[in-house]
């Protein structure tokens, strides 16, 4: 029975990385500092060039971490996620540092290898009937009260009272 066990587990080799959370990356930080990890997340904000390398910043979901790594890598990514596009998914395999000293001391992950594992797009903004509804209430309400407001100041300039 021991033996059949053995077969269903998984070995681990050094040509397999598992995919770490950036959160649990952020919260174990003392356990991957230092270490190869490999994340993958969508890209994010933009792509921020300096001298032969860039910075682009991931998240997972469960949390976001600055990449680095060199602009040539960084030419791989295409969207990057905001309130219009959803951004290229990637996998990276860095170094991740919990403090880095290149870098002011904050977390980061240099970039070994990188890999786009789906494209991004561009996200398809629909507004619910029920925002444009309620949009066009408080424009009506707003102009009652400001129409409303105005003649009230201009009949106490003229001495009529109310």
């Amino acid at each position: 029975m021991p033996v059949l066990c053995l077969c269903f587990m998984r070995i681990p080799t050094s040509a397999t990385q598992d995919t770490v959370k950036i959160n649990d990356l952020i919260e174990n930080a003392s356990l991957y500092d230092g270490k190869t990890v490999a994340v993958t997340a969508e890209a994010i904000g933009e792509c921020m060039e300096r001298g032969s390398n860039a910075w682009i910043n991931v998240n997972d979901g469960s949390n976001a971490i600055g990449i680095w790594m060199t602009k040539e890598e960084s030419s791989q990514i295409t969207y990057y996620g905001d309130y219009r596009y959803t951004g290229d998914t990637i996998a990276v395999t860095g170094i991740y540092n919990r403090a880095c000293s290149e870098h002011g001391g904050e977390p980061d992950i240099h970039c070994k290898n990188i890999s786009v594992m789906k494209a991004g797009e561009t996200r398809k903004e629909e507004i619910s009937s029920a925002k444009i509804l309620a949009a066009i209430f408080f424009t009506v309400l707003g102009s009652l009260l400001f129409v409303g407001q105005k003649t009230g100041n201009r009949k106490n300039r003229t001495g009529i009272s109310r």
